[in-house]
């Protein structure tokens, strides 16, 4: 049976989406979870691009021992040395090399005849092929390009060393059938195609990343780029949960495999959405909220009776429990130890007892714990980042005829507790004012956004807050029952990484 390659460019793609932005552990911590998923490839980043992509880069192929370690680089001398030194350490490290070759891209972006482009392309791929065996080479722009140029590219790189060539959708401007024909024309004239894998790498700009990349697959490709979530450049890149089981559910129509443990791709998700703060709409196919829930009473009859009759995907299959254990205050630490297993979490000891104490307090305030409230304590948990202050006290004060006010006790390392008091427009703000009176670091807040993990009265609230500070951003997550004090932790959050970004320096007075 054929198996199909998974590329994931979550860090590398994924993370061009606007407003995302991931440090380097946080990067590692995702690759991390990749290769539990199973990932064939990991698109660790472009370390050209910028020192913390080159550092996340070279953390991922020193601590990631499974899958490939891929480094992206355009075709210049510079950047696929940066390639190389970013990967060097990898068990199997990869360097891609790409360049535009579309007529549009040669003659509005890059100013170069075709010629000049082929010799480019050539001579980076036989120089990454220098430092390593397993070079990988994309034309930009390929699904607008002339099929004759592009075989023409393909055909000298391949004989320059390349062993995966990769045809690149870059604006999500084909459609499937278009872009099926163009894999099978580059089939049946590029004479050396048998030497290398062909890849396909679909944006979503017209909403058929998806369908383009099956297509592709269909038509004989076997590697395949993707993200978490889809997420991606503008509209986003392939689903690789959405391919996957494409693939798994219809195994009958491409008898293809993977590598794939699809029982980590909701835990994967999660873990993606969490730390780039993008939501997971409702109905996103396989891991939307809505995605095996049911409203219609038809529907509703059935699921009851059968489940395969409006339900073609086992919730279980990746990693969703389908039975519910309730718990409540009255559960114990082995209840919740092993709910956290069927959710996919293995935390240490420390971790746990902490995670364990949080869900005792939520517990006197909830009646019932659901899945996504357990998700929440986690992922609090998980996202700690050193701490330079700990928000130790938040009260407020406000209402319609008074002036919001805020009081704040924040610990440092050392012990020492350092509170101050702020009036704002309104409860947050005073809160953030308080705050910045004791840390002193000044700050821009850009983007403040609030969620809740569930439905009632009595949910969860997940504060999301990015700030910006000499031009970089960092984000911070936070959340509670009380929106003020998941916003003061959302706050905290992102100035302790801000603090860490600076070694900790901070304006207090002390």
């Amino acid at each position: 049976m054929d198996r199909l390659i998974v590329f994931d460019t979550t860090l590398r793609d994924g993370e061009q989406a606007a407003g995302a932005s991931l440090n380097a552990h946080e990067k590692l911590e995702i690759a991390q979870q990749l290769d539990k998923l199973g990932v064939d490839v990991i698109e660790a980043g472009f370390p050209a691009s910028s020192p913390g992509d080159f550092e996340a880069a070279r953390l991922i192929a020193q601590e990631v021992k499974h899958p490939t370690i891929c480094a992206l680089a355009s075709a210049d001398i510079g950047s696929v040395d940066a390639a190389w030194e970013a990967v060097k350490e990898a068990r199997q490290p990869r360097i891609h090399v790409f360049l535009s070759a579309s007529d549009i891209h040669l003659s509005y972006q890059l100013r170069k005849s075709r010629e000049e482009a082929l010799k480019l392309s050539r001579e980076m791929v036989a120089r990454a092929k220098n430092y390593v065996d397993d070079v990988e080479f994309s034309p930009m722009d390929a699904s607008r390009a002339d099929l004759g140029y592009i075989c023409q590219i393909l055909e000298a790189v391949i004989d320059a060393g390349a062993s995966t060539v990769n045809i690149p959708d870059t604006v999500g401007y084909a459609m499937p059938e278009e872009f099926g024909d163009l894999i099978q024309g580059i089939m049946a004239n590029v004479p050396n195609i048998a030497k290398a894998v062909i890849s396909v790498h679909c944006h979503n700009d017209l909403g058929l990343a998806v369908a383009n990349s099956l297509e592709a697959i269909r038509r004989g490709a076997r590697q395949v780029e993707c993200t978490i979530n889809g997420i991606g450049e503008r509209a986003g890149n392939a689903s690789l949960e959405e391919i996957v089981m494409a693939l798994k559910t219809r195994h009958d129509f491409f008898d293809l495999s993977t590598n794939i443990d699809a029982t980590q791709i909701y835990r994967t998700s999660r873990l993606v959405s969490e730390l780039t703060g993008f939501s997971i709409q409702p109905n996103k196919a396989i891991i939307g909220a809505n995605a095996f829930r049911h409203q219609s009473g038809i529907h509703q009859d059935g699921i009851l009776k059968k489940a395969i009759t409006y339900e073609i995907i086992d919730p279980r299959l990746i990693g969703i429990p389908s039975s519910t254990l309730v718990l409540s205050k009255l559960s114990g630490r082995h209840a919740f130890k092993e709910r956290l297993a069927e959710l996919g979490y293995s935390l240490s000891e420390e971790a746990l007892n902490l995670t364990f104490r949080s869900f005792k307090e939520l517990a006197d305030k909830k009646r019932e714990i659901t899945d996504r409230d357990i998700e929440s304590l986690v992922a609090e948990e998980l996202r700690t980042v050193t701490e330079v202050y700990h928000l130790d006290h938040v009260e407020v004060s406000c209402g319609d005829h008074s002036l919001p006010t805020a009081t704040v006790r924040l610990i440092q390392p050392d012990g020492r507790s350092l509170a101050d008091a702020a009036l704002g427009t309104g409860p947050v703000d005073a809160v953030c004012k308080a705050i910045n009176r004791i840390v002193g670091i000044p700050s821009k807040l850009t983007e403040f956004t609030v969620k809740s993990v569930t439905e009632g009265i009595d949910s969860i609230g997940e504060v999301l807050i990015r700030i910006e500070s000499d031009g970089v951003t960092y984000t911070g997550r936070g959340a509670a029952t009380d929106i003020i004090v998941a916003s003061a932790k959302a706050y905290m959050n992102a100035l302790n990484r801000l603090l860490a970004a600076k070694g900790g320096r901070s304006g207090t007075k002390g």
